[in-house]
């Protein structure tokens, strides 16, 4: 196989893909999206051999395209422009769906890897090496754009690479606009229409009113931000951003695990807890714990440990209100859950307890009451989610299990043979986690300094369940 520093991205074709929104002119945003406005888009990918019989790329990239446009008439949002108006209260963010827009439009890269040989095995790895090759990086475009850059920069671009025998999918879109369950809505929906499924509308089109979050959570359509608070914002986040990518040298890693390990991690964790879990410790809450423990564990060998760490997990909001909402609500529809232990208690606790420790986290954000006291509270003082200047023992999850990643996203030629991150938002504890090939599976992409990287897959206790 080939290395990694022989291998470049060539760009054969751009294109703006435009939509007429019929029905949808202008999204106002809500506390749930202003939240991500520092951030950098949303990046996922799928990995998929080439098609048999083969087809010409030109041939399967005007699919590709015309597919794409098709798509975007249910989700005019994705080929909008980010715009604002301002008062005396401060700024309004909202989506300008209007075809009139200047603009406006998706972003369609059409792109190559110029080392001939490189390949699907390439991206996949070994038995050996799980690492994820540095030029998957490059697969995906819009790499650091913050989300308020959206005013002058599309708030959706797909680029897809040819490899040597196969292709890469990489998305990135503006994360104002989704979240993990939106993103993958719009894949699955691209998808759908792109194998030719005789379903007019799509399955599941998008609901795009927001009148419920405003009207249920806080009485109002209109949520001005400072001008004050914003100015400061962006100052301390390109301060951070500049120091933060200065010092720090980032990998990301493929750990899986399979069906049989997901349910003894899940089993472990509930007989560990006994009576006071009950059994309700969830598959992905002992997962996590597992993840958090081992990454302590190594770099507490490796260097003084701080005396707290947290693990930030995102909470679903859709159910949690009163009527639901929707599957189909395209937007952010999500809160963050912080647990915050001492170290030295996460690591001599148990995998147990401190997946018992998650699962009351979550619990304590149940409720239709409790996600309405968060959401007007964060009205009053806004809080912006930013990924530098984190603690060093800070973690992140990103997605979830739950997405429909593989077999929901079969464009016509077969299903996806792996997904992926972009490099948007990384930082020394993002650990992202997806459905894997196999049913019941997991994979696990942590993106963490080498060091800790090395020592995770050195640690028995952690490898006893992944490999």
């Amino acid at each position: 196989m080939s290395q990694e520093h022989s291998s470049r991205i060539n760009i054969i074709s751009t294109c703006k893909i435009k939509v007429a929104s019929e029905s949808t002119v202008r999204i106002n945003l809500t506390a749930w999206d202003l939240g991500l406005l520092f951030l950098e888009y949303s990046q996922k990918g799928l990995l998929f051999r080439k098609p048999i019989p083969l087809q010409e790329p030109t041939s399967l990239i005007h699919h590709l395209k015309s597919s794409l446009q098709r798509t975007l008439h249910f989700f005019p949002p994705l080929a909008g422009r980010l715009s604002t108006t301002t008062s005396d209260g401060g700024t309004r963010f909202f989506i300008d769906c209007s075809s009139n827009h200047v603009e406006g439009g998706a972003l369609f890269i059409h792109a190559a890897v110029e080392d001939a040989n490189f390949g699907v095995a390439d991206v996949l790895g070994s038995s050996t090496n799980h690492y994820v090759p540095e030029i998957v990086g490059y697969f995906f475009p819009l790499t650091g754009i913050r989300n308020h850059d959206g005013v002058t920069q599309p708030l959706m671009a797909v680029q897809v690479t040819e490899l040597a025998d196969g292709l890469f999918v990489g998305c990135s879109i503006n994360h104002l606009l989704v979240d993990g369950t939106s993103f993958w809505h719009f894949f699955n929906s691209w998808a759908e229409i792109s194998r030719g499924d005789n379903i007019n509308p799509i399955s599941k089109p998008p609901i795009l009113n927001r009148d419920q979050i405003h009207l249920d959570l806080s009485g109002s359509g209109s949520i001005y931000i400072n001008d004050k608070h914003l100015i400061h914002l962006a100052n301390n986040n390109n301060n951070n951003q500049a120091e933060s990518r200065g010092r720090q040298v980032l990998k990301d890693i493929i750990f899986h695990l399979s069906k049989e390990s997901v349910a003894k991690l899940k089993q472990r964790a509930n007989e560990e807890m006994g009576e006071i879990s009950k059994g309700k410790i969830s598959s992905l809450q002992a997962i996590v714990a597992h993840v958090w423990r081992c990454i302590i564990r190594c770099r507490f060998s490796m260097d003084d440990c701080e005396e707290t760490t947290s693990f930030e997990v995102p909470m679903g909001a859709r159910q949690r209100m009163e009527p639901p909402l929707p599957e189909e609500y395209f937007g952010n529809a999500v809160f963050p859950g912080i647990v915050t232990l001492e170290t030295s208690k996460l690591l001599g606790n148990g995998l147990g307890w401190a997946a018992w420790q998650i699962n009351r986290m979550v619990g304590s954000g149940n409720g239709p009451g409790k996600v309405k006291e968060l959401y007007t509270g964060w009205i009053k003082e806004p809080v912006f989610l930013q990924f530098e200047g984190l603690p060093r023992n800070f973690f992140i999850l990103i997605n979830s299990p739950r997405f429909n990643v593989y077999d929901g996203n079969d464009f016509g030629w077969g299903k996806p043979v792996a997904v992926r991150s972009g490099k948007a938002s990384s930082s020394d504890g993002r650990i992202t986690v997806t459905r894997g090939v196999g049913e019941g599976s997991v994979d696990i992409e942590a993106c963490l300094v080498p060091q800790t990287l090395s020592a995770m897959a050195d640690d028995s206790e952690f490898m006893e369940f992944v490999k």
